[in-house]
C-alpha cells in the first residue's frame, strides 16, 4: 500500500469513528433530555465556534505559540540531556535518579509555583509544557541510544573509531526513531502543560476561554475552545509524525506508525 492509500484509508477510519462519536452524542442528548447548559449537542456547539470564532481564535493563537515553543525547546533540551548521560557516567549517577524522582511529583502541582515565579505571561505556561514533555523525550532518546546493535559497537572499536564518532555515526543514528517516538508523545503532552498553566493563571488562550466560559455558564463556548484545542492536538501529532517519519525513513520502525 502506497503512502497516499496508507494516508486515505486512516483519513476515512478517523472519520467514520468521529462521525460515530458525534452520533452517540447527539443521541445522548435527545434521549436524556439534558439542558443545553450542562452538555450541548454537537450542532449547537458548532454553532458558537462558528459565531466566535474570532474570539476563539485569538485565544487559540495563544495557545499554540506556548505549545510550539514548548515542543521545540523541550525537544532540544530533552536530546541534549540524553546525549550527555549517554557519553558522561558521571552525569548517569547523579542525574538520572534525580529525573526519576522529579517524576513523582504531580506536573499540575508545579503550575501554580511557576505563575509565582514566571507570572501570568507565557513564560510560565511554556516553562509548564517543557516540563511535561521533557522526561518523555529523555527517556526515549536514551533508550534509543543505549539499544545500538553491540556488534556494530564492537566493530567500531575494532577499527579504532573514538567514542565521538562512535557516538554521532552509529548511536545517534540508532536513537533516531526512539527519538521521534519521544517527539509524538510530546506532541500530545505539550498542550496539556500550556492549558494547566492557563487554568492556575493567564488572561489569555484556550484554557482560560475555557475557564471564564464555565464560569459564565457559557457551555457550548468552553465545548468549542475544546474542541479546538483537540483539533490543534491531533493536527500537531500528525505533522510531528510525518516530520519524523521522513527523518527515520530509512528504519523499518518508522514505517510502523502513524
Amino acid at each position: 500500500m502506497s503512502p497516499m492509500q496508507r494516508f486515505l484509508a486512516r483519513s476515512r477510519d478517523a472519520l467514520i469513528a468521529a462521525g460515530v462519536a458525534l452520533a452517540l452524542w447527539q443521541g445522548t442528548v435527545w434521549a436524556t433530555g439534558v439542558p443545553a447548559f450542562i452538555l450541548p449537542g454537537p450542532w449547537r456547539v458548532a454553532t458558537t465556534l462558528v459565531a466566535n470564532i474570532g474570539l476563539i481564535a485569538d485565544h487559540a493563537l495563544t495557545t499554540i505559540a506556548e505549545v510550539l515553543i514548548g515542543l521545540v525547546v523541550g525537544a532540544l533540551l530533552g536530546a541534549a540531556t540524553a546525549l550527555h548521560l549517554m557519553v558522561s557516567p558521571a552525569a548517569r549517577r547523579i542525574a538520572l535518579p534525580i529525573m526519576v524522582f522529579s517524576q513523582a511529583v504531580p506536573v499540575f502541582a508545579l503550575a501554580p509555583i511557576l505563575t509565582l515565579w514566571l507570572g501570568y505571561g507565557m513564560a510560565s505556561k511554556i516553562a509548564m509544557a517543557l516540563l511535561i514533555i521533557y522526561f518523555p523525550v529523555v527517556s526515549t532518546f536514551y533508550d534509543g541510544l543505549r539499544r545500538t546493535d553491540p556488534g556494530l559497537i564492537d566493530l567500531a572499536r575494532t577499527m579504532g573509531a573514538t567514542p565521538a564518532r562512535t557516538l554521532l555515526f552509529l548511536r545517534l543514528p540508532a536513537g533516531l526513531p526512539a527519538f521521534g517516538s519521544g517527539l509524538r508523545l510530546a506532541a500530545v503532552y505539550a498542550p496539556i502543560g500550556a492549558v494547566i498553566g492557563e487554568w492556575v493563571g493567564a488572561s489569555k488562550g484556550l484554557g482560560y476561554l475555557m475557564l471564564l466560559a464555565n464560569g459564565r455558564a457559557k457551555t457550548d463556548l468552553m465545548f468549542a475552545s475544546l474542541f479546538v484545542l483537540a483539533a490543534f492536538a491531533v493536527a500537531l501529532y500528525a505533522v510531528v509524525s510525518v516530520l519524523t517519519r521522513r527523518m527515520t525513513s530509512w528504519s523499518r520502525e518508522s514505517t510502523d506508525t502513524i
